[in-house]
């Protein structure tokens, strides 16, 4: 993967970064547990792959015998070495008709099983707008989710209301499963890596009831009772994280030690509107440069949240490192990146941005204000001049995004 931008292009960061999404490889992370944890015998096994790293993650299943059907929903699709596997691009963020047909295909799919069978799955963030089934006219799920999106309401409260609006979320995928033994493989891309949450739950118990929904928002809608912890269906269902936010930074750290840099994590599960997030970040990178020796890389790891001001292009990484900016000026040999692990922050064909000591003044002598970009969320189009966009491509995987401070 390509991290190198106008600002970035220390081997040592590079190497940073690669470690820590190398640890969070889907194919790789699936082949490490199934090697260390067999699956039970059975004639007939389905496999149904939902999210972002859909197909990452099935591709750790080359070899594995009795496959009956593969059924991956995804939002980009790629080269699968599976037979026989049917594979659907749903739609993301928000759900449209391409996310209703494979809400459609999935409830086909494991309608087939029996209580004979086993159904292996293989779940990554995105999965809540690629795959639905609601109870409501998807039309209004869409707004729904669009104006929970602009709010700037955090993703656990988004995939609460989903949950309860959805057949196939909150536990709905394994209900419509008939007694089909169960073996779920999941990367968390949530804060405290919650089952729930992460594409909301489809084979998971959901602790949270209607009340819940009705005191996050006031909405005209009949909600769907979800299935608890307590239900007897989840006897035969296994839940296993095999990759999350955490493993990234842990890697990253390890790498970071490596490279010769005095190394700390800041935090975990961190969540915030990011540009406040980005200008605490560059505060915290300038109160360590008093505290900590030099060379030091510092880490962070979570999801922010943008609320919409203006109509400009950006992510919730880019919209931090804005935020940043302003904060880290005449900074001397300091650097502040934040990445989506996805590849993709946001609308836009960047995973992240990069900001340095004299961003602002770069930015300044091409006619650029801060705080303009940032009142119009328009981050973008002020790292695009600058040449500080992080453009590795999709990942293929998925667990959140990673923050790391450095100064040399």
């Amino acid at each position: 993967m390509n991290f190198k931008t106008h600002s970035l292009q220390d081997p040592r960061i590079v190497r940073i970064l690669q470690a820590a999404f190398d640890a969070v490889e889907p194919g790789r992370a699936v082949r490490r547990f199934l090697n260390e944890h067999p699956l039970p015998p059975f004639k007939r096994i389905f496999v149904f792959g939902l999210g972002k790293a859909a197909c990452a993650m099935a591709n750790g299943l080359t070899g594995l015998p009795n496959l009956t059907h593969v059924l991956i929903i995804t939002k980009h699709a790629s080269r699968l070495d599976l037979e026989p596997v049917t594979v659907i691009e749903g739609d993301h963020p928000v759900p449209g008709q391409n996310s209703l047909a494979a809400g459609r295909t999935a409830l086909d799919f494991v309608s087939q099983l029996t209580p004979d069978d086993l159904l292996l799955c293989l779940i990554s963030g995105g999965g809540s707008a690629l795959m639905t089934a609601p109870i409501i006219p998807l039309s209004e799920l869409q707004a729904l989710t669009s104006q929970l999106l602009a709010n700037g309401s955090r993703i656990d409260e988004i995939n609460t209301l989903r949950r309860h609006l959805d057949l196939l979320k909150g536990g709905g995928l394994a209900k419509a499963a008939n007694g089909a033994r169960i073996v779920s493989l999941i990367l968390s891309d949530v804060v405290s890596d919650s089952l729930e949450t992460i594409a909301s739950g489809p084979t998971a118990p959901d602790p949270t009831t209607v009340g819940d929904v009705r005191r996050i928002a006031n909405l005209p809608y009949d909600f769907r009772e979800t299935l608890k912890p307590d239900d007897p269906i989840f006897r035969n269902i296994e839940n296993h994280i095999i990759a999350s936010n955490g493993i990234a930074l842990q890697a990253a750290k390890r790498q970071a030690e490596v490279e010769g840099f005095y190394t700390e994590i800041l935090y975990s599960g961190l969540q915030g509107e990011a540009r406040e997030v980005g200008e605490h970040l560059a505060h915290k990178l300038k109160e360590a440069s008093k505290k900590y020796p030099r060379p030091f890389c510092l880490l962070a790891g979570g999801e922010m949240t943008v609320t919409i001001q203006g109509n400009g292009r950006g992510g919730r990484n880019q919209e931090l490192v804005l935020g940043a900016v302003e904060s880290l000026r005449a900074m001397k040999d300091v650097l502040l990146l934040s990445i989506a692990t996805d590849g993709e922050d946001g609308p836009t064909d960047a995973a992240g941005a990069v900001a340095i000591g004299e961003s602002a003044q770069r930015a300044e002598s091409l006619g650029m204000s801060t705080t303009n970009y940032l009142s119009r969320n328009d981050a973008y189009a002020f790292f695009d001049p600058l040449g500080d966009l992080l453009k590795p491509g999709p990942s293929g995987t998925n667990v959140n995004d990673l923050m790391l401070l450095f100064s040399f």
